[in-house]
């Protein structure tokens, strides 16, 4: 009985010792904080809080489920960010990491294991943010066409050649477009969906137009489907202009034929008439 009491009391002892061996690495080694990743056309950085003072960070990263790894510009590292866009090479694989906190280099020490905190789930294909896109606008002679081009978004990532891939060339016929367009003149707004980067709208009257367009990756969730905005352009209201002058133009020129005709007709057979009964002009 009493040797079982002087067991439980040991137990005590060495959980207490445990305690203050943790609380104490936790003071000299503090877990990073704030963990979250920000990326933005395939660029991939982890990101933590606080700047280190007397300790050092190394992060370890994995698909989940498989043997973490390292890369070398985050090991023992007094930065509070790490670039993990080459590290990231199955795209639609799920990432986690884990960020330790270690001593310095060039400084030992005893513990075995560190204090280190993991971050969330991620994924580059299914989670990366797509940057806003250029397009140019192209109306047709009869300004009842407008074609919007636009630019192909380059990532981050390269291929086997070092070719730098565009978010077509990771995305390809999932990458879809969404385009708002609006009277340059009104507030009442229209969108159109493309899945080709050449769009376009013929449905529009002979006015100016402004437009936007921002990726569209319907595969995601909801709310990691819309790429950031684009600037908004609108064609030029000078088009229009002179497509209007040229109307009224050629209906003057019109109306000034019809005149000369009807006043030439005029003179043919009212003049005879007048002379004949001898009317003078």
């Amino acid at each position: 009985m009493e040797s079982n009491r002087q067991v439980k009391f040991h137990l005590h002892e060495l959980a207490l010792v445990l305690f203050f061996m943790k609380a104490c690495t936790s003071d000299i080694f503090p877990k990073a904080q704030n963990v979250t990743w920000s990326s933005l056309n395939f660029k991939t950085i982890l990101m933590w809080s606080p700047k280190p003072t007397n300790h050092s960070y190394t992060v370890e990263f994995s698909q989940v489920g498989q043997d973490r790894e390292r890369t070398p510009h985050c090991i023992r590292t007094m930065a509070t960010e790490c670039d993990l866009t080459a590290g990231l090479k199955n795209l639609k694989a799920y990432y986690s990491a884990d960020i330790l906190s270690e001593p310095m280099q060039g400084i030992s020490s005893d513990l075995v294991e560190f204090p280190h905190v993991s971050s969330e789930k991620y994924s580059p294909y299914y989670d990366t943010a797509i940057g806003r896109p250029v397009f140019k606008i192209e109306v047709s002679s009869d300004k009842r066409k407008t074609t919007l081009h636009v630019a192909d978004i380059p990532t981050s990532l390269f291929n086997e050649d070092k070719k730098r891939l565009n978010i077509q060339d990771v995305f390809g016929d999932t990458l879809q477009y969404k385009i708002t367009y609006r009277k340059a003149k009104s507030t009442g707004k229209k969108e159109k969906i493309s899945k080709s980067s050449i769009i376009e709208l013929t449905d529009l009257d002979q006015e100016s137009y402004c437009f936007y367009v921002q990726a569209f990756l319907p595969f995601r969730a909801q709310d990691k489907q819309h790429g950031e905005i684009s600037n908004i352009q609108c064609s030029s209201e000078e088009i229009f202009e002179d497509g209007c002058f040229i109307a009224r133009a050629v209906l003057i020129i019109i109306l000034s034929i019809t005149a000369i005709i009807i006043c030439h007709r005029d003179v043919l057979f009212v003049l005879p008439i007048r002379l004949s009964l001898g009317i003078p002009n």
